[in-house]
């Protein structure tokens, strides 16, 4: 018989919640499904994360750790200034367009008011390594004359993530509304330009934006 893996198990369970919870949202998805998908008993589920609801915290824990985990790798605070947020820009971007689960799964989220979120204590403390970061990154722009000073780096941040963020999320209504395709690469590249120039044209010392 083969010998039982605890952490595979654990794992196999995750992935699978991950798809069964972006598929049909905390409320469609069924411990069940999740248990098929995962290939393992249904006890097992419970054994490990206690019920649904837990289940679901830790499924957003996940979310988040991976996003953030790679976010760190980016290593902002020893680029340089614009180039670094250049990076950062395009990462997002490209993180939401590679992850179509994590964007469904903040959907779902935000209808129930964070509640599930509210409930970890791991998920704030992700984000404390990346805002240090990009602090330091927009502290040394502007000591470099290339920032404009005083930008507060959550609210870049919130409004990096949000010019990506929507546009994915919406590209089925915009494009219907618009009648354009906003899928294909071309239009994934020039919407990725224009962010990034909507970001640095804010930053720069001269722009029109006030900090």
């Amino acid at each position: 018989m083969a010998k039982r893996n605890p952490e595979q198990t654990r794992e196999r369970i995750l992935e699978a919640a991950v798809a069964e919870f972006a598929e049909n949202g905390f409320g469609g998805a069924r411990v069940d499904a999740i248990a098929e998908r995962a290939l393992a008993n249904k006890r097992m589920i419970y054994h490990y994360f206690g019920n649904k609801e837990d289940l679901f915290v830790a499924v957003m824990e996940r979310a988040y750790e991976q996003i953030r985990r790679h976010e760190i790798e980016l290593d902002l605070q020893h680029r340089d200034p614009e180039q670094g947020i250049r990076e950062l820009v395009r990462f997002t971007f490209q993180y939401f367009l590679d992850h179509p689960e994590f964007i469904r799964l903040l959907n779902n989220e935000n209808l129930y008011e964070a509640r599930h979120v509210r409930r970890s204590t791991r998920i704030p403390e992700l984000h404390s390594p990346l805002v240090d970061q990009l602090d330091m990154v927009l502290r040394r722009g502007e000591s470099m004359g290339e920032f404009r000073p005083g930008v507060e780096p959550v609210q870049l941040y919130i409004s990096i993530a949000s010019l990506g963020y929507f546009y994915l999320s919406n590209a089925a209504t915009l494009g219907t509304i618009f009648n354009r395709n906003l899928k294909t690469k071309a239009a994934l590249d020039e919407r990725l330009e224009h962010i990034t120039q909507v970001v640095l044209g804010y930053l720069r010392p001269d722009g029109a934006g006030s900090p």
